[in-house]
C-alpha cells in the first residue's frame, strides 16, 4: 500500500521564548516492510543540526529555533510504500541487544495486577510466540479504548486498574506484561491509515514489539487487536512513550506552552 502522511505539530507560548532545541525521531524506519518514496521535515524558522542513526536503528536529527518566538511549528510530510509482513520487523539493522528491553521504566513497571495477567496467559500458552499473542489479547480485553480516559503520564498499572485508555496505555501494558514473562518488549511510535468505518484508531499511533528468539521483533497492536500490517508506518522505538517520542526538546523562556497537533494518513495513488 502507498500511504501519504501529513503531520504538523505547533508549540505555542504565551510569552516569547529565547531558544528552542528539539530532537526529532520523525523519519520512517528502514526495513523490509516499508520504503520511503519521499519525505520532508521542516521546522519553521529553524536551523537543522546534526543527524545520526542510533543503536536501535532509528534516524534522529536535531533542530534549533532562536527567538524571540511565540510558536514553533514542526511539519512532516511524505509518501511511504508499505507491505504486510504480519508484524515481522525484518531487514531492520540495529545493534542493541534485545535483552536491554527487559529493563522496566516507571511507565511500564508491572504491579500485582499486571503480573497476574501475564502469569494467567503463561498458564495457557507455553511457546513464546503464543504467549505474546495471548498477552496482546489479554491487554485488549482488560483495557477498553477510550480517548480522554488517561493522560500522557498514566502508567501501565494505572491504565489496567482504570480499565480504559488509548494506544499508549495498551502498548505500555503489553510491554510490562511481556517483561514479566522474560520477553523483551519495546514501545513503537508511528502512523496508522484509518479507514472510513472508524475501526482503527487515531492516525498518530503507537504499538509494541516483542522479541521472539526464533523470529526477531514482532509488532503487536492491542488497541486494534492485530499485528501491524500495510496500514502502519513505523517511525521509531524506545523503552516507553517518553523514550520513543517523535519530538523531544526544551524551550528557554518564561511562557506557558500549549500544543496543537494535526495528523492525516491517506492512501496515495500508485
Amino acid at each position: 500500500m502507498r500511504l501519504s502522511v501529513s503531520h504538523r505539530t505547533t508549540y505555542c507560548y504565551d510569552a516569547p521564548i529565547r531558544l528552542a532545541v528539539q530532537s526529532l525521531r520523525l523519519t520512517p524506519s528502514v526495513y523490509d516492510g516499508q520504503k520511503v518514496i519521499d519525505w520532508q521535515i521542516a521546522v519553521e524558522g529553524g536551523q537543522q543540526g546534526a543527524g545520526f542513526r542510533d543503536g536501535a536503528g532509528d534516524w534522529i536529527e536535531s533542530w534549533s529555533v532562536r527567538g524571540p518566538a511565540d510558536h514553533v511549528t514542526v511539519t512532516v510530510g511524505g509518501t511511504v510504500e508499505t507491505a504486510d509482513l504480519t508484524g515481522l520487523l525484518t531487514g531492520h539493522r540495529e545493534v542493541v541487544n534485545p535483552a536491554v528491553y527487559l529493563r522496566e521504566t516507571l511507565a511500564t513497571r508491572a504491579d500485582a495486577a499486571l503480573t497476574d495477567l501475564a502469569r494467567a496467559v503463561a498458564d495457557d500458552a507455553h511457546e513464546p510466540l503464543e504467549r505474546a499473542h495471548g498477552l496482546s489479547g489479554a491487554v485488549a480485553e482488560a483495557i477498553a479504548y477510550r480517548p480522554g480516559a488517561t493522560e500522557a503520564h498514566t502508567t501501565a498499572a494505572e491504565a489496567l486498574a482504570l480499565g480504559e485508555g488509548v494506544c499508549q496505555d495498551h502498548a505500555h501494558a503489553l510491554i510490562a506484561a511481556a517483561r514479566v514473562l522474560g520477553l523483551p518488549a519495546r514501545y513503537v511510535s508511528g502512523y496508522l491509515f484509518a479507514t472510513e468505518d472508524g475501526t482503527p484508531h487515531e492516525a498518530a499511533h503507537a504499538w509494541a514489539e516483542v522479541w521472539i528468539k526464533a523470529l526477531g521483533w514482532i509488532g503487536f497492536d492491542p488497541a486494534n487487536r492485530c499485528c501491524p500490517d500495510d496500514r502502519y508506518v513505523r517511525l521509531g522505538s524506545g523503552f516507553d512513550a517518553r523514550d520513543a517520542a517523535p519530538i523531544r526538546g526544551i524551550a528557554q523562556g518564561p511562557g506557558e506552552e500549549s500544543l496543537d497537533v494535526e495528523v492525516a494518513v491517506l492512501q496515495a495513488q500508485q
